[in-house]
């Protein structure tokens, strides 16, 4: 071809806007026109409304020996590189920031903010302490997740082999470059399994077949071919699943796709943020709501908060009425309030979650980007996936091979087989092709006799015959060919000598087949005298039919197993599918998972939102989806109260991502599916899901365990504090003495974040419900409550009167130890509902109780105590409180296990 006249209207300033008309477009002249090259999204209905190669050349001034060297890096000057849009690194400063916005951060930040206003210097540290402990947790394990995800990146292959001249006249020259390099009207060059690295406009194509399922989600490969007229166009594209809109387009690809097989030559029309990849990576960018965690912790926050803003006046109207105090009692009303709190809980929560995060990375190479998502992880109760790469290997595998009487016949795949065989020897194809390679591994007990045959030669596939042929000499048959062909079943039928009645029955027993979601190719021969001449596409006709060669897609080993894992864990999965009905709920089937009643594409268009949620609810399959109706389904499932995740990899997967609770994906995936997932597998499998569910569950539960434990304590030691300050002439607990027994109880918590939940908490979803939480420490604290009471009665008994100096201090004294005690008796017997005989010897809660029972009844007989106001007690006490002490030990004991059994059951 000669050179392209350049068109005047591509080398303007960029004011040019796209006639969309005639889609004879310029993208050099901006984003929009960019977008309309690459692909009208209107299919044509017109012979005006497909441009032809020539003219999209024009339109790009460019021409088929590529771009000059001076043309090429004026355009990267004027677009930018082709590179997606991504996330911008988050420094620091603005990291620990947003870590405020916890809820119990906020909190205790306002709380350390107020004691510092009432002169509570020791509370005010303590907590504000906390709160940065907190965010530099958090910060770091954040930025750590970040490192992470930046390095997958480097996996990716990140070249294109580009035509470029380094001067008018000079030959084009193949160069491998950088795909950030990349500009409208370079001419790239396609082979098997390289990544398509813009949109493109094929002008040349041998054999390409393209997967497109990182867009579409369909799983096949597409095949694609340059086409310069609508007809030609309209009739490759007619009756393909993935024909509507401009991803069946057979003359353009687009980025994030990549080739199967073939080879192809294109001119590439669209580069970086004009790409349709980043457009729809555009349009479904926005956050997604409140997250499964954010619920639970806000819902149990206000719940504390309003407990919290009550107690301090509530403390001072009592103080005032009853003994006259007046704002001297403002630091204990604080410290009360405080003591309410669980502080440690943003410590606690980041450390369990990094710890979590942390081993998953280390020990099963699963990256988790935002620590709740771990929590999130352990609540799912649905997980929504699509089949392939995950149900089902992206390849074929055959499942029987049947003669026209719908019976079983070895002698069909046999031929199959003959003509796999000879077409891949003789046909140099530049990458074996799928079918071929299944159809001879199923016939791997006959390779002996298919290699006693001669070939002579080979009509390979081509898209628009959507047949292949294999010419062979059979052993003993001199002087006569026998040409074998294979291919889609109209196809083939067309080319046999069958009357049309014989032809509607195969056409429906294959209809019947597919509809039990197997892929089929019939299967036909014919004997012809030997000849020395070439064969041509006019030699197939007059076939005798054979048989169908039946295939499914091959089963991802792990697959089944894990299903069968995640159903026990209370997860019910729901399949999202691109692909056919029948195909979808075949896989399933051979999963053994229930497909039931399956929801396609229009169904689901024809149900409102409110009848869609419980459809999906009910449902496992859904076929035939676009990335909307993930995302609504998703969305659906979410709204209908259940905890979503999606696994997904491609750009169709972005809407559903953002939709669900926790959006995952593999390390393999496209980079904007890494960015935008919160968590990233080392491999898309069911196996490594499981693995990190069972991770987030382990968190959750110790998180839920703390709070259960802490909450319930607080409580109780709140009601008792306020019994006391009424029925007492002096303060029940100094604020120094509230601060020393929260910072041993808040130390001694810390063991949670480490401790080993029961095998029961991973058995179903880990959900912190505020309403469950409240009955759970209302019942617990009040029993709590009881034993803080009773024991003043044993203090009122053994100190004979607390009205004098020396009598405040043991009263002190008496009650900073029982708290402590009862609080390590809490700690033991209200763990993950597990029961004492069944811990292990040793264990970090173990050991942490042990020591605050230790510092509970040594503190007040060391030199600190006096300082902090405490004295020695009476050997009676200590009697007396042992026997308190067991019977709140037997109280809390049968309080857990009617609580046990009523959450078994519910």
């Amino acid at each position: 071809m000669g050179s392209v006249p350049e068109s005047s209207a591509a080398a303007g300033s960029g004011s040019t806007a796209p006639d969309r008309s005639s889609a004879v477009v310029v993208p050099i002249a901006g984003a929009a026109a960019a977008r309309s090259a690459s692909a009208d999204v209107a299919p044509p209905t017109s012979p005006s409304a497909a441009p032809t190669s020539l003219q999209v050349l024009r339109s790009l001034d460019s021409g088929p020996r590529g771009l000059l060297e001076g043309q090429a890096e004026e355009r990267l000057a004027r677009f930018g590189e082709n590179t997606l849009p991504a996330w911008r690194p988050v420094s620091w400063p603005r990291r620990f920031l947003r870590s405020l916005r916890d809820p119990f951060t906020s909190v205790l930040l306002c709380l350390g903010l107020v004691s510092a206003a009432v002169a509570s210097w020791g509370t005010a540290s303590v907590t504000l302490v906390l709160v940065v402990v907190s965010c530099l947790l958090r910060s770091a394990e954040e930025h750590r997740a970040d490192r992470s995800t930046a390095a997958l990146r480097e996996l990716v292959a990140t070249t294109a082999t580009v035509l470029r001249r380094t001067g008018p006249d000079d030959a084009p020259q193949p160069r491998e470059l950088p795909v950030g390099e990349l500009v409208p009207g370079d001419v790239i060059r396609l082979g098997p399994g390289d990544l398509v690295p813009a949109d493109v406009r094929l002008l040349r194509a041998s054999g390409l077949t393209v997967h497109q399922s990182a867009l579409t989600g369909e799983s096949a490969p597409v095949s694609k071919q340059p086409v310069d007229t609508p007809d030609r166009y309209l009739t490759a594209d007619a009756g393909h699943v993935g024909g509507a809109g401009p991803f069946g387009r057979p003359e353009l690809c687009f980025q994030g796709s990549s080739v199967a097989s073939g080879s192809g030559t294109a001119v590439v029309t669209a580069t970086g943020a004009d790409t349709r990849f980043a457009a729809t990576y555009d349009g479904s960018a926005g956050r997604r709501g409140t997250s499964a965690f954010d619920r639970s912790v806000q819902g149990i926050s206000w719940t504390l908060i309003r407990f919290m803003l009550l107690t301090p006046p509530l403390v001072l109207m009592a103080n005032a009425a009853l003994r006259g105090r007046g704002l001297e009692t403002l630091p204990f009303a604080v410290a009360v309030a405080v003591g309410l709190t669980p502080e440690m809980l943003p410590v606690i929560v980041t450390t369990a979650l990094a710890r979590g995060a942390s081993l998953l990375a280390r020990n099963r190479g699963v990256i988790v980007k935002r620590l709740p998502a771990l929590h999130d992880l352990g609540a799912i109760d649905v997980l929504c996936l699509d089949k392939t790469g995950t149900l089902t290997q992206d390849r074929p595998v055959v499942e029987r091979s049947l003669n026209g009487a719908d019976r079983s016949d070895p002698e069909v795949l046999h031929w199959a087989g003959v003509n796999a065989l000879w077409t891949l020897q003789l046909a140099d194809l530049p990458a074996p092709d799928a079918l071929d390679e299944a159809v001879l591994d199923a016939a791997e007990d006959q390779e002996e006799a298919l290699s006693a045959y001669d070939g002579v030669a080979a009509l390979p596939f081509d898209p628009v015959r959507r047949l292949a042929t294999a010419v062979v000499r059979s052993p003993g048959r001199l002087g006569t060919h026998t040409l074998v062909t294979k291919g889609a079943v109209e196809a083939v039928l067309d080319r046999c000598a069958l009357d049309d009645a014989e032809r509607d029955r195969l056409k429906a027993l294959a209809a019947c087949e597919a509809g039990n979601g197997l892929r089929l190719l019939a299967v036909a021969r014919t004997e012809r005298p030997a000849r020395l001449g070439p064969y041509t596409t006019a030699d197939e006709r007059g076939l005798a039919f054979l048989g169908f060669v039946t295939l499914r897609d091959a089963l991802t080993p792990s697959a089944a197993e894990a299903l069968a894992v995640l159903g026990h864990r209370g997860i019910a999965v729901k399949v999202l599918s691109g692909d056919d009905p029948g195909t979808v709920a075949r896989a399933c089937r051979d999963l053994g998972l229930d497909p039931g009643e399956v929801l396609s594409a229009e169904r689901i268009d024809a149900l409102s939102d409110g009848l869609l949620a419980q459809a999906a609810d009910r449902a496992t399959v859904f076929a035939r989806c676009t990335p909307e109706h993930k995302a609504r389904i998703v969305s659906a499932l979410r709204g209908f109260g259940h905890t979503t995740g999606f696994l997904g990899d491609g750009v169709n997967d972005l809407p559903a991502m953002h939709a669900a609770d926790v959006g995952i994906c593999p390390r393999n995936a496209v980079d904007v599916a890494r960015e935008t997932a919160d968590v990233v597998l080392a491999e898309k499998d069911l196996v490594a899901i499981d693995h990190a569910i069972t991770a987030g569950r382990h968190c959750s539960g110790n998180i839920a365990t703390y709070l259960r434990i802490t909450l319930s304590s607080n409580l109780g030691n709140v009601i008792a504090m306020l019994a006391a300050g009424l029925m007492l002439p002096f303060l029940p607990m100094l604020p120094a003495q509230v601060l020393v027994q929260n910072l041993c109880f808040d130390v001694a918590q810390l063991a949670f974040a480490f401790d080993r939940p029961a095998p029961s908490v991973l058995r179903r979803p880990t959900v912190l419900r505020p309403r469950d939480f409240l009955r759970f420490i209302t019942g617990f604290g009040l029993l709590n409550a009881t034993a803080d009471l009773a024991t003043f009665a044993v203090l009122a008994f053994a100190l004979h009167g607390s009205a004098t100096e020396g009598g405040q201090e043991a009263f002190h004294s008496g009650w900073f130890t029982e708290n402590l005690l009862t609080q390590a008796l809490v700690m033991l017997l209200l763990r993950s509902g597990r029961r004492t005989a069944e811990d292990r010897s040793g264990g970090p809660l173990r050991a942490a109780a042990s020591g605050l029972a230790v510092v509970g009844l040594l503190l007040p007989v060391t030199p600190l105590g006096p300082l902090l106001g405490m004295s020695a007690l009476p050997p009676l006490y200590y009697l007396l409180l042992a026997t308190v002490l067991a019977l709140y030990a037997y109280g809390l004991w049968a309080a857990r296990v009617r609580y046990e059994r009523k959450w078994r059951y519910s």
